[in-house]
């Protein structure tokens, strides 16, 4: 994401040539990105909470599973806050664009409320997430170009890009809701002697057919079913085929795992939020409108970009590491605020 964010931002117009194998292999796998941070987040989230309904601690879970949710949903739109904008009075609602944080932040509420109407079943939880993911990726055609004009900006803006949005909630819930159904193989399967085994493979073979045949399958139904919508997939399949690539990825990152678990790939994982923050900062001027992005622009040559790229990485990592608390601190320091403001109340 780091090194995505930099080099699509300052690189030179010029070198973003298509047809050059590097660049073409760069962002093909910057593609990647997205799919997997948010497949992920479902995964994660979700195994922590069905986890959490055999320990006693389910409530507490669901609890702190809003909290986060809505908490990623207020920093989503602070980084976007112009702040010297409003100082000199300019106001315009490009702020309430939807980005990662937003998404991610609504997604996890939503898992939370999925799992609550299927009564905290983990089998039919775990069905309804396969189903939505193959509804939400199937039926993009219909929303692909959806417009919502009479609609408040504020709630329109999750499901179009017509006033800037980056990232929707739908297709990327999608992914979200393909990595709670991964989730529910963990929780079930996990202690089987061959999981790891079956898993990686399962998720090798099915990420290669994802890439290269879901297209052809498409099609195969589309002439038995007569479905136009299947056609429509077909010919723009790009949320199938990214999700073959996040299965491959999470099938070597798994058979890795005992090279991977590191101290400092750990620490990492503490510090994602304020990796986030950081770079949004620093690149795209969150607050003050100065970042890199206004500073350099698309300038750099493509040495400029890979060596900046990696001195940008290990500063955000420098910083969040020595400079910034924890994620569980800055959860711990919102539940506190949260805590006192329902005292205030009553």
């Amino acid at each position: 994401m780091l090194q995505g964010h930099f080099i699509d931002t300052l690189l030179d117009v010029s070198y973003r040539d298509t047809g050059h194998i590097a660049f073409k292999t760069w962002e093909y796998f910057r593609g990647i990105t997205a799919p997997t941070f948010f497949t992920i987040s479902g995964l994660i989230f979700s195994y922590l909470l069905i986890k959490a309904k055999h320990s006693g601690n389910e409530a507490m879970r669901i609890r702190k599973g809003l909290l986060r949710g809505f908490m990623l949903i207020g920093i989503g739109y602070l980084l976007r806050i112009p702040v010297f904008e409003w100082v000199f009075g300019e106001f315009n609602s490009y702020f309430l664009v939807i980005d990662v944080l937003q998404c991610i932040g609504l997604s996890l509420i939503i898992i939370v409320i999925i799992y609550r109407l299927t009564c905290k079943k983990t089998l039919l939880f775990s069905l309804l997430m396969l189903f939505l993911g193959l509804v939400v990726f199937i039926s993009e055609p219909l929303y692909r170009n959806l417009d919502l004009p009479n609609t408040p900006v504020l709630i329109a803006n999750y499901f179009s890009k017509v006033n800037g949005s980056i990232f929707n909630i739908i297709p990327w819930f999608g992914y979200v809701a393909f990595g709670s159904f991964i989730s529910t193989l963990f929780y079930r399967y996990l202690k089987h002697p061959r999981f790891k085994v079956i898993l990686v493979s399962s998720f090798l073979i099915l990420g290669i057919l994802l890439i290269t045949q879901s297209s052809w399958l498409l099609m195969q139904l589309y002439s038995a079913t007569d479905f136009e919508l299947l056609k429509e997939v077909a010919y723009y399949n790009y949320l199938f085929i990214r999700l073959g690539n996040v299965l491959i990825l999470f099938a070597l990152f798994y058979l890795a795992e005992k090279y991977i678990k590191q101290p400092i790939i750990l620490k990492i994982g503490q510090k994602t939020l304020s990796i986030y923050v950081i770079h949004f900062i620093i690149i795209y001027g969150s607050f003050t409108g100065v970042g890199l992005q206004q500073l350099i622009g698309k300038t750099l040559v493509p040495w400029q970009a890979i060596l900046g790229a990696i001195l940008f990485l290990s500063s955000i990592c420098f910083i969040a590491f020595h400079y910034t608390k924890t994620n569980e601190f800055i959860y711990g320091v919102v539940r506190a605020l949260i805590d006192k403001f329902k005292r205030v109340v009553k």
